[in-house]
């Protein structure tokens, strides 16, 4: 029988290109999801504000919210198990639009599939358009890469991924940033004198 081996979670697809958002191209994204109905829109910024997979965001419902602290508590749906929860910190101002879309059923009542159409729609309509960072999955993993350009400690980002592993969190930590650049650009030289 073979041995299992753990593979790590690469930040870069085939081509070595991103497989996240930049914050730039998230906001971008955000601001193109304008052309959706106020639902679909709720859920592009629930995915660009958790870090949380689509079927999980699809999941949600008003019993998933504790408005009082201010999170969301998103059941884990890649654990090999049900009923593994993460909580989430999120903004007042999202929690609050969810609140005023629903009763006690979930918030969205639309497929994977669609969720996922429309998300890499609005992707285009952005500009994002890359082969790796232009999937719903990049959300994910530019609420990653972000926590860690921001230093948030790795035990924080761990526990609102749900990763039962912190190697599969400190996969963020090796992304390039700005932190990275100032230490590579220490021993840049000079352009001034290339015309």
């Amino acid at each position: 029988m073979e041995e299992s081996v753990w593979k790590p979670l690469n930040l870069h697809g085939r081509n070595g290109q991103r497989k996240y958002l930049n914050l730039i191209e998230r906001d971008a994204f955000l601001r193109a999801s304008e052309i959706l109905p106020h639902k679909k829109r709720l859920f592009c910024y629930v995915l660009a504000c958790t870090g949380c997979r689509i079927s999980e965001a699809l999941a949600l419902s008003p019993s998933n919210l504790d408005v009082a602290e201010s999170v969301i508590i998103i059941e884990s749906l890649k654990q090999r198990r049900r009923g593994v929860y993460r909580v989430v910190p999120a903004p007042k101002e999202l929690i609050d639009l969810l609140l005023e879309i629903s009763d006690d059923r979930p918030f969205f009542d639309f497929s994977r599939t669609t969720a996922w159409r429309f998300v890499k729609r609005v992707m285009k309509e952005a500009g994002i358009e890359g082969e790796s960072n232009s999937m719903p999955k990049a959300f994910r993993h530019c609420f990653g890469v972000a926590h860690a350009q921001a230093k948030t400690p790795p035990h924080l980002m761990q526990r609102w991924f749900g990763h039962a592993k912190i190697e599969t969190t400190n996969i963020y930590l090796d992304a390039v940033g700005d932190e990275e650049r100032a230490f590579a650009r220490t021993i840049w030289p000079s352009f001034s004198d290339i015309e």
